[in-house]
């Protein structure tokens, strides 16, 4: 890159902080932060956990945004600066020292950009993440394993909490299905474009004559809701169902039924947990999921959107898949709602998904604007 087209996408670059910056309230939001961190230190604050904690969260979501916003304001600055210093004293060091830093805003920039256009209900909340195989057996259920992977290392990657709340493991190899708790700022948002059935093709490792094998999984991702939350559940529309967990977690595990699954009868949304110590434990943490389902699935009725989210979950398998994985012959990711790509299998399986989540955002947003 020469100095003429630094200066070129420096200024692109440099316009495209401006129009963000124009979405972003730094005012507002320091406004409502001090309101917020007086309250907390009102006696008796903590005496309310529920509310406690729910303040707690959005103080870490102002306090993140103001940091963006100060970040932006600076790698603005900082690319004015370089303008500055190679028009009135040219070096190539500098220059390179231009370029390397000019990547690095552009890739905060990118997902400054992409936070604004996550102004959805739930975008905020934490995300309940599940996976099941799909048909084929082993096939499909490493594959479901390596998919769990792949967003444990997203999850990693961009700093959330990972946590496997149930999980049951396929018989050879792999899992038939997890849901998994992803926790910060805008994991809901962020995830949603996972949504679908995503398909594998490769050289078969289970089998002897190495045959290619298509595989599917299917990912679905509900917004966590906050505990004080408005939802009646009556206690003779569930079946509660103990069970023995299994995989690894300690000494109760496959000796006592800690584990426990719960069926809600009119909707027929089953839940599970067995991650945590105890039954009572498992069974308070499944009913705060089926909490957030029935209270999503109850939103959802009431604002009478066309598509329910149990609509969306199709059949495993040919023709609805989102996204192909494909090992071999040749390598690549695509996506085919954005036509989104990489040949790069390797690192999107190490959880390199942000460019394929950007793509499916900034398409949803262009429909918004074109309809």
């Amino acid at each position: 890159m020469d100095y003429i087209e630094f200066k070129r996408e420096a200024g692109e670059l440099i316009e495209q902080i401006g129009e963000i910056r124009k979405l972003l309230d730094l005012d507002k939001n320091i406004t409502e932060l001090r309101e917020l961190e007086n309250n907390m230190n009102v006696p008796g604050f903590w005496d309310d956990q529920n509310s406690a904690k729910k303040t707690g969260k959005r103080v870490a979501q102002l306090r993140d945004e103001i940091e963006h916003i100060a970040k932006l304001e600076a790698n603005k600055e900082e690319l004015e600066t370089y303008i500055s210093f190679l028009d009135e004293e040219f070096s190539n060091d500098m220059l390179e020292e231009a370029i390397r830093s000019l990547i690095q805003i552009r890739q905060f920039t990118e997902k400054a950009e992409i936070e604004c256009l996550l102004n959805d209900k739930y975008d905020h909340n934490d995300a309940l993440f599940t996976i099941h195989a799909g048909a084929g057996g082993t096939e499909a259920q490493d594959w479901a394993q390596m998919l769990l992977r792949m967003y444990m290392r997203w999850a990693e990657n961009n700093k959330y909490t990972f946590n496997v709340i149930d999980s049951l493991p396929g018989e050879e190899a792999g899992i038939k299905s997890a849901t998994i708790e992803i926790g910060g700022n805008l994991a809901y948002g962020m995830l949603k474009s996972e949504i679908g059935i995503h398909r594998l093709v490769r050289m078969s490792p289970f089998n002897a004559q190495g045959k290619r094998q298509t595989s599917f999984a299917s990912v679905f991702v509900y917004p966590e809701f906050d505990d004080d939350i408005e939802v009646e559940i009556d206690a003779k529309d569930l079946k509660i169902d103990t069970y023995r967990a299994s995989g690894a977690g300690g000494q109760h595990v496959n000796t006592t039924d800690s584990a426990v699954r719960i069926t809600h009868l009119p909707t027929n949304i089953v839940v599970s947990c067995q991650n945590e110590r105890s039954q009572i434990q498992n069974r308070e943490k499944a009913l705060a999921i089926l909490k957030s389902r029935l209270y999503q699935y109850y939103e959802e009725q009431r604002e009478a959107e066309k598509k329910s989210q149990e609509s969306s979950k199709t059949e495993i398998g040919w023709g609805n898949q989102i996204r192909s994985y494909v090992f071999q012959p040749y390598q690549m990711v695509k996506d085919h709602r954005t036509n989104h790509e990489s040949g790069q299998v390797d690192k999107v399986m190490d959880g390199d998904l942000d460019p394929f989540i950007y793509a499916w955002l900034k398409m949803g947003a262009k429909q918004r604007m074109n309809g």
